[in-house]
């Protein structure tokens, strides 16, 4: 049993929770303005927990025929067997009643909105196959985190949620961008679309940086409107240095350390912006 869950959580790279999950306790603690008592964060984790367990689960199985088509995915664990889809299905199906059961305990609005949250994650899966601005897509389903973020605390919707919810998805469309352009050739063979695979990669890159400056303009306008201090004008600089460090770290001739790049250095991106949020509205309150 514990190997089985080993190799489910594996399946869905659950780990990756730490690209999200920050920003719902950014909105939430913004909301506060200070942080939630403990129930309310645990509520948080667990509707995020349950959503992205459902995404990302969806997506292996949906994704299933592409995945043992491609080299670079021919190994995740549904493809090779080690998971079968009926097992697959069970997990998603327990994650999203832990999904709705953790977004019944927050607030009303938080639980009415939930399955339409829930819908768009799931939607993300298919985009892929009709449209290049899946990527946006993307961007759109995590980014809507730190505006739930705020709901499961204030049960209501403001500027500086909505602002943060608009940088992280112009971030995240931006590093899928980039994320993408390893499968070009795969795309176009099998009619998949991407931005990359329409516009060919340095292109991509290009449109990733202008994604990435509105991304930092949002998080910047979001500082400002929920009155922050100096502490995450520092954070922000930081980010910023690591957004060039990105394009640094792979080049549209050179994608070999594509896992720093999306990987650590947008874990690091995603802690900073946290901390730098958490600890200015400790300092300023």
């Amino acid at each position: 049993m514990i190997q089985k869950t080993k190799v489910l959580l594996d399946m869905i790279k659950f780990e990756h929770t730490i690209f999200a999950l920050p920003f719902a306790y950014v909105g939430a603690f913004l909301a506060a303005r200070g942080i939630p008592d403990w129930k309310t964060n645990l509520w948080i984790l667990a509707a995020m927990a349950g959503a992205r367990t459902v995404a990302m689960g969806v997506n292996r199985i949906v994704d299933y025929h592409f995945d043992a088509k491609n080299p670079r995915t021919s190994t995740r664990p549904l493809v090779s067997g080690l998971v079968k889809r009926t097992e697959a299905w069970i997990m998603v199906a327990i994650a999203a009643t832990v999904y709705f059961v953790a977004s019944w305990n927050l607030t009303p609005l938080a639980f009415k909105l939930s399955p339409f949250i829930l819908a768009i994650l799931v939607f993300y899966s298919y985009t892929k196959r009709f449209t290049p601005f899946c990527h946006l897509f993307l961007g759109f389903a995590i980014g809507i985190t730190p505006t739930a973020g705020w709901i499961a605390v204030k049960n209501s919707i403001g500027p500086v949620p909505i602002l943060l919810s608009l940088g992280v998805m112009f971030w995240i469309a931006g590093f899928d961008i980039l994320y993408a352009c390893q499968d070009v050739e795969f795309d176009r063979k099998e009619g998949l679309h991407s931005i990359p695979a329409w516009l060919g990669v340095e292109k991509a890159f290009r449109i990733s940086t202008i994604l990435h400056m509105v991304a930092f303009a949002a998080f910047m306008a979001a500082g400002y409107a929920a009155g922050l201090n100096w502490v995450y004008y520092l954070g922000m600089v930081v980010v910023f240095v690591l957004l060039i460090l990105q394009r640094r770290v792979i080049t549209p001739s050179d994608l070999s350390r594509m896992n720093l790049a999306f990987f650590r250095l947008n874990a690091a991106i995603s802690i900073i912006l946290f901390s730098s949020v958490t600890v200015s509205i400790l300092i300023g309150s």
